[in-house]
C-alpha cells in the first residue's frame, strides 16, 4: 500500500483547508485510516481516524468540532477537512493506514505511512 498526502498550504487563522490522502492498490476499503501531525520540536500526535467503512471516527480533543475525517472508498482516498484553523495547528500532516476492522489512535498501530504535507496557519 502506498499513500500520498496532498492539500497542505499556508492559510490565515480562522481559515480552512482540506487534505487528501490517495492510496494505491485495491485493498483501500480494508484499511483503517488515520491522520497525524508533527510540529517542529514536538512529537508526532494523533489527529483523527476512521474505520474501513467510514461509519466510525475518532478525533483528538484539540481538533474535535473543527476537523472532519471522511473517506471515499471508490476513489481510494481519505480526507481531512480542517476548519477554524489556529496557529497551533501548524505542522506536517501525514496519513497512515492499517488493515483491520476497527480504528486506531496510536501511531505504532499503523503499518503504512504517506509522506507529510505542510500546513502553516498564520496569525
Amino acid at each position: 500500500v502506498q499513500l500520498q498526502a496532498s492539500g497542505g498550504g499556508l492559510v490565515q487563522a480562522g481559515g480552512s483547508l482540506r487534505l487528501s490522502c490517495a492510496a494505491s492498490g485495491r485493498t483501500f476499503s480494508s484499511l483503517a485510516m488515520g491522520w497525524f501531525r508533527q510540529a517542529p520540536g514536538k512529537e508526532r500526535e494523533f489527529v483523527a481516524t476512521i474505520n474501513w467503512s467510514g461509519s466510525i471516527t475518532s478525533y483528538a480533543d484539540s481538533v474535535k468540532g473543527r476537523f472532519t475525517i471522511s473517506r471515499d472508498n471508490a476513489k481510494n482516498t481519505v480526507y481531512l477537512q480542517m476548519s477554524s484553523l489556529k496557529p497551533e495547528d501548524t505542522a506536517v500532516y501525514s496519513c497512515a493506514g492499517q488493515y483491520g476492522s476497527t480504528w486506531y489512535r496510536g501511531s505504532a498501530d499503523y503499518s503504512y505511512w504517506g509522506q507529510g504535507t505542510q500546513v502553516t496557519v498564520s496569525s
